[in-house]
């Protein structure tokens, strides 16, 4: 594994263990070079999978890209981390089962706003608001009145 500080090729693990969700493997590195100790993760992926975006473009899946969004999604809201890391893995292991190596990217997007829907439904609205391409302002009141409180609900 290469340092992340001075690009030294030859680090050490000083200490390996598994993640809380038992889906990965985290391990203490020691740059002999530098001296820089760094964190690195080890996850199984059953299988190489691309995202098909909407134009018919395909790129490799990014599980960080997927993390990053809903991140972003879930910034400043009271969400445990851990909490977001164990649905990316089950987002991930959802999309590695389904027998299938090419994914629409929209697929790939419901799954993101169903979990957003759990955990937090601020989130949820920041998130659809991209995903959807909302323009106005109605765009956010259909949405949430479909939604978010379908009729019946006050």
């Amino acid at each position: 594994m290469k340092c992340p500080f001075c690009h030294h090729d030859d680090t050490q693990v000083k200490d390996s263990r598994p993640t809380e969700d038992h889906n990965a493997i985290r391990r203490r590195r020691l740059c002999g070079n530098c001296g820089a100790r760094f964190t690195t993760f080890e996850r199984v992926q059953l299988r190489e999978l691309t995202v098909v975006k909407k134009n018919g473009a395909k790129e490799p899946f990014d599980r960080d890209k997927l993390l990053r969004s809903m991140r972003t999604s879930l910034r400043k809201r009271n969400v445990d981390q851990e909490r977001v890391e164990r649905v990316v893995n089950s987002i991930v292991r959802r999309l590695e089962s389904s027998g299938e190596s090419e994914i629409q990217v929209k697929t790939i997007g419901e799954m993101v706003m169903e979990a957003l829907l759990q955990l937090d439904e601020i989130a949820y609205i920041r998130f659809a608001s991209v995903y959807k391409n909302f323009r106005e302002v109605k765009d956010f009141e259909e949405f949430i009145d479909t939604t978010v409180r379908p009729e019946g609900d006050d």
